[in-house]
């Protein structure tokens, strides 16, 4: 966590996980703009652009990782226009949104609690596999 002038650094990387067959080398989530500098109390938005050559339902996850800890569970959006926020990442603070080809995360208030790594991740749904 690094405090300049009382601002409050949010570092965002973006990583790709994918647990789906239909997931092939084409698909990829990217991160345009890099770490983001802002103060307490404002609202940042950390961008999310994926590129998916499957046709079906996606899936967009966002993850907090703190200092020495795993990343932890923030959100997930859907082609249907469904998803949820875990308990402790309410909707009015945090808030994403899926377009087309991307699904940017909106923090709002922010405190320095929020200095972290932010993961987004893309997963197709698994279909006609009851199995899996």
């Amino acid at each position: 966590m690094t405090v300049i002038q009382s601002s409050l650094l949010i570092h965002v990387f973006l990583c790709m996980l994918c647990s789906s067959p239909e997931c092939k080398g084409e698909d990829k989530v990217m991160q345009p703009s890099g770490d983001v500098i802002a103060a307490e109390g404002d609202t940042v938005t950390l961008d999310c652009t994926f590129e998916s050559s499957y046709t079906g339902q996606t899936t967009l996850f966002w993850y907090k990782q703190e200092v020495n800890d795993f990343p932890k569970y923030m959100l997930r959006r859907d082609t249907y226009g469904t998803g949820d926020n875990a308990p402790e990442f309410q909707k009015h603070r945090f808030d994403a949104k899926l377009n087309e080809t991307s699904v940017p995360l909106k923090i709002q208030k922010l405190q320095l609690s929020d200095s972290a790594v932010y993961y987004c991740a893309l997963q197709p749904t698994v279909t006609g596999n009851s199995k899996t």
